[in-house]
C-alpha cells in the first residue's frame, strides 16, 4: 500500500470507468470516442473497462465474461472494439461469436469457451455490475471520472468533450 507522499502515488494516472455492455448499440456508437480518448492521453488517463449487462440483451453477461478473458489473455480492448463491431451478429449467434471472436484475434479460443463454462469471471462482471448499481448507473455508456458521472445511453453528444475536459483538469493538477 502507498501512502500519500510515495512516488508510486503520484504517478498514478486519473482514472475513467466506462460502464459497457457489449450488446449495446449505443455502446457500439461510443467506440470512437473512446479510441480517441486512448490515442490523445496514452498512458495518461487509465481507462477501464466495467461492466453493466443489460437484462434485455440476451447475450451481454456472457460477453462481459469472455471479455474479461481476453483482458487476462492480453487483448481485451481490442476483443471489446471486435464484439462491439458486431452487436448484430451477437444478439443471433450468442456464446459461438465470442468464441468465434477470440480465434479470429489470435486469442485462446479454446480456453475463452472454457471460462464461459466454468464461470470463472462471474464474480468480476457481478462485482462491476453490483457497483454500476451502487453510484447510480442505469444504463450504457456510463463513464465515471474524478467522481462525475456521464450518462452516454440518452446521447454521447458532448460527452468526449467533458470526459477531456474533467481528465485535463485532473492532469493538471498533479
Amino acid at each position: 500500500m502507498n501512502d500519500a507522499s510515495s512516488p508510486a502515488a503520484d504517478t498514478l494516472p486519473p482514472v475513467l470507468d466506462v460502464w459497457c455492455e457489449l450488446q449495446c448499440p449505443d455502446c457500439r456508437a461510443a467506440l470512437d470516442d473512446l479510441r480517441a480518448l486512448r490515442e490523445r492521453y496514452g498512458d495518461r488517463l487509465e481507462i477501464r473497462l466495467r461492466h453493466f449487462p443489460l437484462e434485455k440483451h440476451k447475450h451481454a453477461y456472457a460477453a462481459a465474461q469472455a471479455a474479461e478473458e481476453a483482458i487476462e489473455q492480453g487483448q481485451g480492448w481490442a476483443y471489446v472494439e471486435a464484439v462491439l463491431g458486431r452487436t448484430g451478429e451477437l444478439a443471433k449467434q450468442g456464446e459461438k461469436l465470442l468464441v468465434k471472436v477470440a480465434g479470429e484475434l489470435g486469442l485462446d479460443a479454446e480456453e475463452l469457451d472454457t471460462a464461459l463454462i466454468d464461470g470463472r469471471h462471474l464474480l468480476i462482471v457481478d462485482a462491476d455490475q453490483a457497483e454500476g448499481k451502487a453510484i447510480g448507473v442505469t444504463g450504457t455508456p456510463t463513464y465515471v471520472i474524478g467522481g462525475e458521472r456521464l450518462d452516454g445511453g440518452k446521447s454521447q453528444e458532448g460527452l468526449r468533450a467533458r470526459i477531456e475536459e474533467i481528465a485535463d483538469r485532473l492532469l493538471a493538477a498533479e
